[in-house]
């Protein structure tokens, strides 16, 4: 079996040698990246498991590279700098790097990080040598094998053994809800409460109430007094979805909680402490956000203690094979069949670009397995173009309402990118209308 390769970038021979025999006393295969190239290039051809690279003076160059090509999301990145504060540093975090270390550099420390990665690398080699099935690895509710996905699962048992503030950034569809339940059910809070709001489906004149809870009589409608999330997730976990909904000028009031760890129901006069593990998630990108005012910055770096940033399914590679075989297999054990995927329907699953993500292939599986009988073919696998203005596939007769109103809502909400309040605004129907939809939606395929 052949050695996991780590990139070398070092320009100092003194400083090369050292992390040479270190990572090779560690087990890599060591490949030193060539002066004339980029190191974020050479990693994305070569798809190293790790990268340790030194980036005195990173430049914006190099953060657009690591970026557009996706390094952060295959290989574990190390960088080391001479501690001097750098911008693009900082955005290489958010954007997956895993860590950051100052020169000198710790040498054991570095050594035990190394033996930790190339110890979980050396299960995934062995995991790899079967043919992916339906039976992709799985952590907590996160299924997969790609190593986009075992990266993450990496991330998330590291940031659920802390208490820090998570911010999860991913596109509609890539499963940030599954990444925050996983991140509870491994923290040494799974045993309390998880308590998940939907920002943009609250009023903004009952958001502190919402957040906080009230008094009976506090407000005309405060018919009884009431928990706030905050008081209900005590102890527990609290899941902001989609963060970027709540109106920025309600978003102080989260803000405040957050940095005092203390607040009051509406018409109490009492202080209430709030142990609570808080978790957030957008589908924007947070500096666009930030830009847009749809996020106040610093609200997002104090959510932002730990980030996350999940895989898209084109980035997951034979998962996308993988996780159809998946959603079919749970759907035969649910229904008591044996309906099997032919050929010409995994050729057409691998040469869509799924722009719809995880939850597309599922719908996608799952009208299939309707339509079929002893095996899915390609003309079964209905995928909906977004751009083609409805004089692509239509949907077939004799499918029930509920079943068409599920697809026009689903698929309206791939054309707005996830946006809710745009694609209630297309469809006619509230924010919160939507969201009681989509919910039911999930509960759906979860049963």
């Amino acid at each position: 079996m052949s050695k996991p390769q780590i990139l070398l970038s070092c320009s100092a021979p003194e400083i090369a040698d050292g992390l040479q025999k270190i990572s090779e006393d560690s087990g890599f295969e060591v490949l030193p990246c060539p002066d004339d190239q980029s190191w974020p290039a050479v990693a994305a051809e070569s798809n190293v498991e790790v990268v340790l690279a030194q980036c005195d003076g990173f430049a914006v160059s190099e953060l657009q590279e690591l970026k557009e090509k996706g390094v952060c999301n295959s290989s574990e990145v190390i960088l080391i700098s001479d501690g001097t504060p750098n911008s693009n540093i900082d955005q290489a975090m958010m954007s997956g790097a895993s860590f950051h270390l100052r020169h000198p550099v710790d040498e054991k420390y570095l050594r035990e990080l190394l033996a930790e990665i190339f110890e979980e690398l050396d299960v995934e080699s062995a995991d790899q040598q079967e043919a992916l099935t339906s039976d992709l690895d799985q952590f907590g509710l996160l299924v997969g094998s790609s190593k986009p996905m075992r990266k993450l699962y990496r991330v998330v048992r590291k940031a659920a053994s802390s208490n820090a503030s998570v911010f999860i950034i991913g596109d509609s569809g890539v499963g940030k809800e599954l990444v925050a339940n996983t991140l509870h059910l491994s923290s040494e809070r799974r045993d309390n409460a998880y308590v998940t709001v939907n920002c943009g489906a609250i009023s903004p004149e009952l958001i502190e109430s919402e957040l906080f809870g009230h008094l009976k009589g506090s407000f005309t409608g405060a018919t009884s007094d009431r928990s706030g999330v905050f008081e209900q997730a005590e102890s527990g976990t609290l899941f902001l979805d989609e963060i970027t909904e709540m109106p920025v000028e309600q978003q102080v009031k989260l803000l405040r909680v957050l940095e005092s760890g203390e607040y009051r129901k509406i018409g109490s006069e009492d202080t209430q402490h709030a142990d609570v593990r808080v978790i957030a998630a957008t589908n924007r990108e947070p500096s666009e956000a930030i830009a847009e005012e749809k996020l106040r910055e610093d609200l997002y770096f104090r959510l932002a203690q730990f980030p996350i940033r999940i895989p898209t399914l084109q980035e997951r590679g034979d998962d996308i094979v993988g996780l159809a075989r998946h959603f079919l297999a749970k759907r035969n054990a649910i229904e008591n069949t044996q309906v099997e995927l032919a050929d010409s329907a995994i050729k057409k699953i691998e040469e869509h670009s799924w722009p719809g993500n995880v939850r597309e292939l599922k719908h996608a599986i799952e009208r299939a397995y309707i339509l079929a009988e002893s095996a899915i073919s390609a003309d079964e696998v209905v995928i909906e173009d977004p751009t083609d203005n409805g004089q692509g596939e239509s949907m077939p007769s004799g499918v029930p309402l509920d079943e068409v109103e599920k697809q026009v809502i689903l698929k309206t909400l791939e054309e707005n990118n996830g946006g809710k309040k745009e694609t209630a605004e297309k469809l006619g129907i509230s924010v919160k209308t939507l969201y009681n939809k989509l919910e039911k939606y999930e509960k759906e395929n979860d049963s």
